[in-house]
């Protein structure tokens, strides 16, 4: 360790000055990561080093490249594969609406999903609500139910080990923010999804972890430009996060909604944002020209061959039939009303994120018990009128303590006043 620990000195020395590390050096770094060579302090070093100095395109594509290869990696047949990513959102049930909408118009997604922490929930936990789904798919399995099916989805086990480490002590120093090692995170376990193209969904807003759309942009920015340096295609679209997507916060809920959506019945903001990340999967992949990439969505949409698609990648992961119809509930629901009239002029999506974790749809910690069935259903939103005692959510919840902690949050996630002028759904798209 003492030689390990000798050279790493010397490469802190380096970022610390605002110098540029050498490939071979981040690689280095990553394999003496994995091998238990460094000591927490030095490594804790470098990531402040970064978070002030930052990192060239080149060094995050090198670092990024190095944590994929710490772990397992797909290799992908030949096809139209594309992915996608999004920053964590409330409500936010993209994934399960444009990954079998771009697969019903000739995408190919092996998607590699993780759980939810802290406000924002995860692919995983929310599949994990359809009963019977297999979600721990060994990567052959993945990729023949991508072939045969056009989309298949599995939980991340054994990616990119090295960004568990590293993101566990970005947590414990304060340089989260550090943008070349959010990129590096998010990027390394794209990259061994092995797919040939990305599409970031990146959020801005008070439900997002970027809460400035300046900052969204820059990262979204960031994550093409070292995408495009590991010779993937990306695009970044920047979509608010201000209030909750869709009506629904919590697994089963989300999932429910997202059917709905799929057959032509789901909140029209959720049907826009999931339009647009499905349409520029479908370019970035070359299946079709931005024109024809919605012409299409539209025809699968009103054919019902969206939500089949949805339906066929569940049952051929183990769903039963008519899954839809089984979906877990919770025993009890209480409402939350409005003290007086006028218009939603403002909607926390943190605080309904707090509300329904607290009630158990989410965790604070790996260890925490994740409950499908509770969550927050929203009957009002950002600019609708709104009467004295009129519901503006229902908590769904199964423990009465958790409620009554939720409601600490639930009863301050709405402001009542005058009509807002909201931001539009779609904030920008980077290429």
């Amino acid at each position: 360790m003492v030689a390990a620990s000798l050279w790493f000195t010397d490469l802190i020395v380096r970022k610390r000055d605002g110098k540029a590390v050498a490939d071979d050096d981040w690689r280095r770094f990553v394999e003496a990561l994995g091998a238990g060579e460094l000591p927490d302090y030095q490594i804790s070093a470098l990531l402040m080093a970064v978070y002030f100095r930052g990192m060239t395109v080149e060094e995050t594509a090198a670092l990024t490249a190095a944590m994929a290869a710490s772990g397992e990696q797909l290799v992908l047949d030949e096809g139209p594969y594309v992915d996608k990513h999004s920053t964590g959102g409330v409500g936010d049930a993209v994934t399960l609406v444009a990954v079998p909408w771009a697969a019903a118009c000739g995408a190919r997604i092996a998607k590699l999903s993780g759980r939810s922490l802290g406000h924002t929930g995860g692919t995983v936990d929310k599949l994990e609500a359809i009963p019977g789904i297999n979600l721990s798919l060994t990567a052959e399995e993945l990729k023949e139910q991508a072939n045969r099916v056009g989309c298949a989805v599995a939980e991340a086990h054994a990616v990119a080990p090295a960004d568990e480490i590293i993101y566990a002590l970005r947590d414990a120093t304060a340089t989260v923010e550090a943008l070349p090692l959010m990129v590096s995170s998010i990027l390394s376990k794209k990259l061994a999804g092995g797919a040939p193209a990305f599409v970031f969904d990146v959020k801005a807003g008070r439900g997002a972890f970027a809460k400035e759309e300046n900052y969204a942009r820059e990262l979204g920015g960031s994550l093409i430009a070292a995408a495009k340096a590991s010779g993937r295609k990306a695009v970044a679209v920047i979509t608010s996060m201000d209030q909750p997507l869709g009506r629904t916060v919590g697994n089963a809920l989300e999932v429910a909604e997202a059917v709905e959506t799929l057959q032509g019945r789901g909140p029209d903001d959720l049907l826009e944002v999931s339009a647009v990340i499905a349409a520029e999967m479908l370019t970035v992949a070359g299946i079709a020209g931005p024109e024809e990439a919605r012409r299409r969505l539209e025809a699968t949409l009103e054919k019902g061959e969206a939500f089949a698609k949805l339906d066929e990648m569940a049952r051929a992961q183990g769903a039963p039939a008519e899954w839809w119809t089984r979906l877990p509930e919770a025993a009890k629901t209480a409402p939350v009303k409005a003290e007086r009239g006028g218009y939603v002029s403002g909607l926390d999506a943190f605080a309904v994120a707090r509300a329904a974790n607290t009630l158990g749809a989410g965790r604070q910690v790996k260890e925490d018990v994740v409950d499908p069935a509770v969550g927050v259903v929203l009957h009002k939103k950002a600019g609708e009128p709104v009467s004295a005692g009129d519901v503006l959510m229902t908590l769904r919840y199964n423990d009465d303590e958790r409620l009554r902690r939720s409601l600490e949050f639930a009863r301050v996630a709405f402001d009542v006043g005058e009509k807002p002028t909201p931001r539009p759904l779609i904030l920008g798209v980077l290429r």
